[in-house]
């Protein structure tokens, strides 16, 4: 539902960048809180791949990357790709960071 909602409220491709990188950071906020507690498997299953799984899409991401293709926006699709890859990494860091320092 929260995905749902983030395309109701920004135009494709960039609900779909905007759920990847807060998909992002939020998994490193919970890897960050898991690390911190020594917690197990069950719960990095359930909320990381179960919850936030759902939440972030590969195959979206694909799919609004071959439409700028389709619509010879070359540039767009580059400048999509990258900044979705390297802000998604960087809001995992972040949240990473973070998450360590909030829950030591």
């Amino acid at each position: 539902m929260a995905r749902y909602g983030a395309y109701r409220l920004l135009p494709t491709p960039w609900a779909t960048m905007a759920v990847n990188v807060l998909g992002g950071l939020l998994m490193g906020l919970l890897m960050g809180w898991l690390l911190s507690r020594a917690a197990g498997d069950s719960m990095r299953l359930l909320l990381g791949v179960g919850l936030l799984g759902g939440f972030t899409t590969f195959s979206a991401f694909s799919l609004d990357a071959v439409h700028l293709l389709e619509r010879g926006q070359w540039g767009m699709m580059i400048f999509y790709v990258a900044g979705s890859v390297l802000l998604s990494i960087l809001g995992v860091a972040g949240g990473m960071m973070i998450g360590r320092s909030l829950f030591e």
